[in-house]
């Protein structure tokens, strides 16, 4: 089970993970060796979220989730398998985390008269040095 947050935890067996060849530096044993995660996991058909994090989850991770709604995170940072491993995790679970939490939604507002009144008077104050700048021809 992995934890999120006190509201959320997650199932090991709804997480996927391959082993690629992984690019960077390794020397030699980046030939040899998968030491790059895929971890996949599936927001469409999971039970532990609600519909509501699953949206902001799709609209936060973006290229990552597939159409299918599958979110993958690949991880190659380290030199193991195990590391990367737990990178992946840790990234997922920042993700969903994130998600998690709701915005706060925008209250529109009016400028105070004050305000609007300052604005209009530095305008004017402006305008009357670019007024004077200008060229005028009065001969």
């Amino acid at each position: 089970m992995i934890i999120i947050n006190k509201n959320i935890s997650i199932k090991r067996s709804e997480l996927i993970f391959k082993f690629i060849r992984s690019s960077g530096p390794g020397g030699q044993n980046v030939n040899k060796v998968s030491t790059a995660v895929q971890l996949r996991f599936d927001i469409a058909s999971t039970k532990s979220l609600t519909e509501e994090i699953k949206t902001r989850l799709k609209s936060i991770a973006g290229r990552k989730v597939t159409k299918d709604g599958i979110l993958i995170i690949e991880a190659n940072r380290f030199r193991t398998q195990e590391k990367n491993r737990q990178d992946a995790i840790e990234r997922l679970i920042a993700l969903i985390d994130k998600s998690s939490v709701r915005r706060k939604r925008r209250i529109k507002t009016n400028p105070s008269p004050a305000s609007n009144q300052k604005r209009i008077e530095t305008k004017k104050r402006l305008s009357e040095k670019k007024k004077m700048r200008r060229y005028s021809d009065q001969s």
